[in-house]
This record gives structure tokens, sequence and C-alpha cells, in this order.
């Protein structure tokens, strides 16, 4: 294996780490902030890779760029206000990778005018950005076990959200087929650009001076 091979992998995982540990945290963090303190006995509000990284789904985000991590144990019953806690807890992974990925928008842009010379870093931070938009907006999609199906709930009456979460199962294999035809890919990644761009162009306004 070449270094410019390993460089390009060993950038991915890094930013790959920071996208889903965070993720994760914000999660945790705030049920925790809810009243729900089964993450934080659960080893999920630490840093450690291995609390968090699911094999399998850390190789799909590496090869496939679509991927997973161990999910989160909530236990909604435990918030202070079930409906406010299931969508704050839900949206706080959303909210760190975005706010990460406009983070790291800034660095890419700063780059862009002043370059480096270390390819290691234009990589890193390339991937810092995709993955923490990727991350966010995909979390979005309103299937469970996705963040966004747990957002639309939130707002469902009682009985409509016991039905709604009756054919979860068939929603987890309607997100796989959508996965691997690449339907999903099809739809996502124009919005993904579309954030990214509107990124660049917020800080490129900012650095080009």
């Amino acid at each position: 294996m070449d270094r410019m091979t390993i460089e390009i992998y060993g950038a991915r995982i890094l930013a790959l780490l920071v996208a889903i540990i965070g993720h994760e945290i914000a999660h945790g963090y705030v049920a925790y902030l809810n009243g729900d303190t089964t993450a934080k006995q659960d080893g999920r509000l630490s840093i450690n890779p291995l609390n968090h990284i699911d094999p399998i789904g850390l190789i799909f985000m590496v090869v496939f760029r679509f991927g997973w991590a161990k999910a989160v144990p909530i236990n909604p019953y435990a918030f202070k206000k079930r409906k406010v806690g299931m969508l704050t807890v839900s949206l706080a992974g959303v909210v760190y990778n975005l706010l990460m990925a406009f983070i790291f928008s800034g660095v890419f842009a700063y780059l862009y005018f002043h370059p480096t010379s270390s390819n290691f870093l234009r990589l890193l931070v390339e991937n810092l950005l995709w993955y923490n938009v990727m991350l966010g907006l995909f979390n979005l999609v309103p299937l469970p076990p996705l963040d966004g199906s747990k957002v639309l709930a939130s707002f469902l009456p009682r009985s409509w959200e016991e039905k709604f979460y009756q054919y979860e199962k068939y929603s987890y294999l309607l997100l796989v087929v959508a996965i691997f035809t690449g339907a999903i890919d099809k739809v996502l990644t124009p919005i993904f650009n579309g954030v990214i761009q509107a990124f660049l162009g917020f800080w490129g306004n900012i650095f080009y001076v």
C-alpha cells in the first residue's frame, strides 16, 4: 500500500471518528439533560471509539461512504417531557454534525485561499466536511432507525406514533433497498452538495478579500 492510499484511508477513518463519536455523544448528553441516565451508565458519553463504533458499519462508511454506529440506548419514559425529549435527543446528533460541517467548511475555504503543503491535512478537512454533512442530513430521512423517524414521531399523536413504530421493520427493509439500489444516493447527493456549496460560499465571501 503506497503512501497516498494510506493518507486517503487514514483521513477517512479519522474524519469518521470525529463525525460518528460526536454524533452519538450528542444524543447521549442531550438525553442526560432531559433526565435519562441510560447512555451515561452505558458509557456512551465517553470519547472512547470502542464504545461507539460498529465494525461493519465503519467498514461500510470507509468503503461505500454510508454506514452506521452503535445505537445510543435511550429510555424516553425517563425524560422529564417525553415528546420534547424525543425531539431534542433525535436532533442533537444532526445539529452536531451540521455545526462541525459548517466549521470545517470554513477551514476548507481558508485552505483554498491559503494552500497547505500537507496533502493529508487537505484530505482530512475535506473528509471532515463531507462526512459531517452526510451524517447530519442522511439521519434526517424519516425512516427507522434514522433520527428523522424519531423527529417525525415526536410530532405525531400517541395513537399514530404507536402505529408508526408497528411498521418499523418494513422501514428498515425499505432503507436497505434504497441504499443498495443507489436510489437514496441519487436523491441525497445533490442535497449534500448543495449544503456544502452554501457553506463554502458563506466562508468564501469572508476569506476572499
